[in-house]
């Protein structure tokens, strides 16, 4: 299955399951997607939650609740979905200047801590 169809697949569950319903891609994610293992490992990570909070600064400049048309939220994310996000970018799977660039810098440390605040924030 492509990561887009396994992505359909689970907006068709979340939606099954009411509005109150998160869908959790992220084991899936790391098992279907090119760079799965890199994914996987980063998503076995302990994440800093704390450090993810500090790091999601930069991160919440541009993709706040009210972004400008064209930057998605990646509040409340699934952490799966985040991680696999940064990881397409650093390995330029996914393409977007400024992205890429940022995503490059970031360690799987930093990439797990981040994905664990975001995928937590309210």
């Amino acid at each position: 299955m492509t990561r887009a169809g396994l992505l359909a697949l689970a907006a068709l569950a979340l939606a099954a399951g009411g509005a109150g319903a998160r869908a959790d891609t992220s084991h899936a994610e790391a098992v279907m997607t090119p760079g799965g293992d890199e994914i996987a490992g980063i998503l076995a990570l302990e994440p800093d939650l704390g450090y993810g909070a500090y790091l999601a600064s930069d991160c919440t400049s541009c993709h706040a609740d009210a972004a400008a048309e064209g930057i998605p939220r990646i509040r409340d994310l699934p952490t799966g979905t985040i991680v696999a996000a940064l990881v397409d970018y650093r390995r330029g799977a996914r393409q977007h200047q400024v992205m890429e660039t940022i995503a490059r810098r970031l360690g799987d440390e930093e990439i797990a801590a981040l994905a664990a605040f975001l995928g937590e924030a309210d």
